[in-house]
C-alpha cells in the first residue's frame, strides 16, 4: 500500500474519531455521531478537492474512506468514556489529524503543479476545515476562530513550509511526511502545554 493512501485513511480514520467524539459529548445518538464524524473526516478534503479541481472528491472515488469512518464509531462508541474522561486523548487524536491532512492535502496539490504556496494553503485547508464544520454541526464557534485557542491553522501553516523546507535536503517524499506529520503533532502539543496564542485585533 501507498504511504499517501495508508496515511489518508489512517487520517480519515483519526478525524472521524474526533468529530464522533465531540458528537458524544454533545450526547448525539449514532446516526448523528456517524454524521458529525464523517463531515469532520471528510470535509476539509473536500473543500480542497473542490478548490483545485480535483474531481469527484476524494471520498467519492474510493469507499474505503467510508469503511474508514464507519470503523471509528464502534471505537468511540465503547471507550467514549475514556475519551472524554481524558481531554488529552482527544487532544492527541486531532493534532495527529492534523499532521496527515496537512502533509496530504500539500503533496496532493503538489501534484497538479500548483505553487507551493497555494499547497501550503490547502495543507492547512485540508488539516482544518473538517474540524470547522464538525463544530459548526456542535452549534459551536469554530476552534479555530476562538481568541482562547491555541495555535490551530497556524501549525498547519509552519508544517506545510517545513515540508517544502525538507524539500530542499533531497529527502524522499515518505520521510518528508513522516518528519513533518511528528513536528506538526509536537508544534500542536507544546501550543496547548505552554498555551501559545497568536495575538487578538482589539
Amino acid at each position: 500500500m501507498d504511504i499517501i493512501y495508508f496515511f489518508e485513511l489512517l487520517g480519515t480514520f483519526v478525524f472521524a474519531i474526533s468529530g464522533m467524539a465531540s458528537a458524544a459529548e454533545k450526547k448525539f445518538d449514532i446516526f448523528g455521531a456517524a454524521i458529525i464524524g464523517w463531515a469532520t473526516a471528510v470535509g476539509g478534503g473536500t473543500i480542497r478537492d473542490v478548490m483545485i479541481g480535483r474531481l469527484p472528491v476524494g471520498w467519492m472515488r474510493d469507499t474505503n474512506f467510508l469503511f474508514a469512518i464507519l470503523a471509528a464509531l464502534p471505537v468511540v462508541y465503547y471507550f467514549r468514556s475514556h475519551i472524554l474522561r481524558f481531554p488529552r486523548t482527544f487532544m492527541w487524536v486531532d493534532s495527529l489529524g492534523l499532521g496527515l491532512f496537512t502533509v496530504l492535502g500539500l503533496e496532493k496539490t503538489l501534484a497538479l503543479g500548483l505553487d507551493p504556496a497555494v499547497a501550503v494553503v490547502m495543507g492547512a485547508v485540508s488539516a482544518t476545515f473538517g474540524g470547522v464544520l464538525r463544530d459548526l454541526l456542535c452549534n459551536e464557534i469554530p476552534l479555530v476562530f476562538q481568541p482562547k485557542a491555541e495555535l490551530y491553522v497556524t501549525v498547519c501553516l509552519l508544517g506545510g513550509l517545513f515540508y517544502l523546507l525538507l524539500g530542499l535536503f533531497g529527502l524522499d517524499y515518505r520521510w518528508k511526511m513522516i518528519i513533518t506529520i511528528i513536528v506538526v503533532f509536537g508544534i500542536r502539543q507544546l501550543a496547548v502545554n505552554y498555551q501559545w496564542r497568536l495575538p487578538t485585533i482589539k
